[in-house]
């Protein structure tokens, strides 16, 4: 028996064939709304076809902090400052007083600005002194030049304070301010006189009526 080819075994397939074969199925494509737009307030969305860009900065236009080792040091002796362990607690606050007494004070009282706001009230207490004992050293020259409207607003606001050793420290701060008015080689009367008149300007020009009162007060009784 003759068999056949095998070329001739399988049918012929034309080109017309092939495209009558092919049938284009319509699939509609449900935009799933992304995280992004679900969260979005003003409900604006990304358009379907719409490419996400990222801006990016370059290395030169990124702005250094300035000594972030140095704050992370300050704090976590802080921290160690609060702690009950007596020991830890000692040999901590030994080290934050050589720190106080060691460095130019603008530059660590630009470290304790953060920490004296700390929910913490032991560190936030511990900084409080800190800042006394660093303004304690400094001429009227130097607390105005790092912010003498700070530091009164902040003593008024740590007068409050829960912890006793806060308000101590408030209060050696306001002294040490109203002493930086204090005039200068007229005679006791005018020099007094004149020292009260411009704390008392100063106090209510930057303090809330009730806090400016308060540290005008305390200062006429000591």
């Amino acid at each position: 028996m003759a068999l056949r080819p095998i070329d001739n075994a399988l049918p012929i397939i034309t080109d017309r064939d092939r495209a009558k074969k092919l049938v284009k199925i319509p699939v509609r494509i449900h935009n799933k709304p992304s995280d992004l737009g679900a969260n979005n307030e003003n409900g604006d969305q990304l358009p379907p076809n719409a490419d996400a860009t990222i801006d990016y900065i370059s290395s030169a236009d990124l702005k250094p902090i300035k000594d972030p080792e140095g704050s992370i040091q300050l704090l976590q002796l802080l921290l160690k400052a609060s702690q009950d362990k007596r020991f830890v607690c000692e040999e901590a606050d030994k080290a934050l007083k050589a720190m106080a007494w060691s460095m130019t004070p603008i530059p660590l009282l630009s470290k304790l600005k953060a920490c004296v706001s700390h929910p913490n009230l032991k560190v936030r207490a511990k900084a409080a002194i800190l800042i006394s004992d660093c303004v304690s050293k400094m001429r009227a020259e130097e607390l105005n030049e790092f912010g003498s409207v700070w530091l009164v607003q902040k003593a008024a606001e740590l007068l409050n304070d829960r912890l006793p050793e806060a308000r101590e420290a408030a209060r050696s701060i306001v002294m040490t301010l109203y002493q930086s008015f204090a005039g200068g080689h007229e005679e006791e009367d005018t020099r007094k006189l004149q020292q009260q008149e411009a704390w008392q300007n100063f106090c209510q020009s930057n303090l809330p009526a009730l806090h400016a009162q308060s540290l005008l007060k305390f200062t006429i009784t000591q």
